[in-house]
């Protein structure tokens, strides 16, 4: 579906900031003026952002969009070009007329002429988009950890140096994103999909950057490094901390932004120390994959309160060349049947052939199908994160040969949870 014809599509560069900004505290309230916004980093990617304006007003945006061109997000066993889908917003006097289609329509189409086979976002609002074929392809936990607790001994941990600094962007930039890269690759030979770096530079700008107007009435951020003896970073965690006092003494939180650690032992040490600062009574983290190594250093996890909600949404939007550029975790020879309302060219038959931990060969066929099935759910299961006998069992998975529902959820499942550990 086109825009209205009252509507143009324009592309945006970063000379109309101001007019970005302007519709983004339409679309997205905040207490913060534009004065101040116009103070901070943008971390869009300007070649690849587009705005919605009614014909002959040139100066009220009435949606905008735009994508970060990610050329290495890790998918089970690959690293590959993903558009990823962000600042998506429609001014609130404009709704319900189709802007947000357009927008979506137009984006899958600069996703393809980009040489992207598959898009991510984020959801502000979940129910949004699954009706444009994104599927909910990872989860994300949250901890609100006592001081103090306890986690399972790991040889080697106690060895290891930690360092606390104030941070700066200068000097520890460049130490943070290289361990934030590493991580995306761990465990060796497998990788953990979903764990998109900040690879643009206006992405890695805006995510080092510290100003007051972001801290939420935190401290300044804080830096812990782990270090070997040859002085090696193995681990960081990125914090801030609050105080409280109340009758019984200090309550303090210590809010971790970050915490990656590329080996067992740097991981223990770090925690350790984060679950130990003075004035404290908790650590709160967010964003964290289900099966990060935390949840396994706790000896007892209930005290730390889990929450999950959903983390990225994944939509292919070129089937046979993003079923192509993953692994699979098992021999699979299987016949998909996709609808896809909005791309026609992923709709039909596709015979998927992989042996384990190899890529697959993706042709069209009029064999018939084992399995059927809407894109969305396709690309909910395309991390290996969400099985597809766990769809089938939701009724989201037409099921015409069990033996091959339990070929396709072995070979497209992945030993490693997918996630990210920020919101971009």
């Amino acid at each position: 579906m086109p825009l209205p014809d009252s509507y143009r599509l324009t592309p945006v560069g970063s000379d109309r900031r101001d007019d970005v900004l302007r519709l983004d505290v339409w679309a997205f309230p905040t207490e913060r003026s534009i004065e101040t916004l116009r103070e901070l980093p943008s971390p869009l990617s300007w070649h690849r952002t587009y705005g919605v304006a009614q014909v002959g007003d040139d100066e009220l945006l009435a949606g905008f969009h735009g994508a970060y061109p990610l050329r290495a997000y890790p998918v089970p066993g690959a690293e590959v070009a993903c558009g990823w889908l962000t600042w998506v917003g429609v001014h609130p006097g404009h709704r319900r007329r189709g802007i947000l289609r357009g927008m979506i329509e137009h984006h899958f189409a600069d996703c393809l002429a980009n040489g992207e086979a598959i898009s991510g976002l984020m959801a502000a609002e979940t129910p949004i988009y699954g009706r444009f074929g994104y599927g909910m392809a990872s989860t994300q936990l949250s901890l609100t950890i006592p001081r103090g607790a306890a986690l399972r001994p790991v040889p080697g941990a106690a060895e290891l140096h930690v360092a606390l600094e104030e941070w700066d962007a200068a000097a520890h930039g460049d130490l943070v994103a290289a361990l934030h890269r590493d991580y995306a690759r761990l465990p060796e030979g497998l990788g953990r999909p979903g764990w998109a770096t900040r690879e643009t530079p206006e992405q890695r700008a805006a995510r080092e950057a510290d100003p007051a107007a972001l801290r939420g009435g935190k401290e300044a951020l804080r830096l812990l490094i782990v270090r070997d003896e040859t002085d090696t970073a193995l681990a960081y965690a990125t914090f801030r901390r609050t105080m409280s006092w109340e009758r019984a003494g200090a309550e303090g939180t210590v809010h971790v932004r970050e915490a990656v650690a590329l080996t067992a032992a740097a991981g223990h040490r770090m925690w350790s120390v984060l679950l130990d600062l003075d004035l404290t009574s908790q650590v709160k983290i967010s964003n964290l994959p289900v099966d990060d190594p935390i949840v396994s250093l706790l000896v007892d996890i209930r005290p730390a309160v889990p929450d999950y909600q959903d983390n990225s949404w994944l939509r292919i939007v070129d089937l046979p060349t993003a079923l192509a550029q993953r692994r699979y975790a098992g021999d699979v020879e299987i016949v998909l049947e996709v609808t896809d309302a909005m791309l026609p060219a992923n709709a039909g038959r596709w015979r998927v052939r992989a042996q384990a931990w190899g890529h697959a060969e993706v042709a069209p066929t009029d064999d018939a199908a084992d399995l059927a099935l809407d894109v969305r759910e396709l690309g909910a299961a395309h991390l290996g994160a969400i099985s597809l006998s766990s769809l089938a069992q939701a009724g989201l998975v037409d099921v015409r040969s069990p033996a091959a529902l339990r070929a396709a959820s072995a070979a497209w499942s992945w030993p490693v949870a997918a996630g990210a550990n920020w919101i971009f």
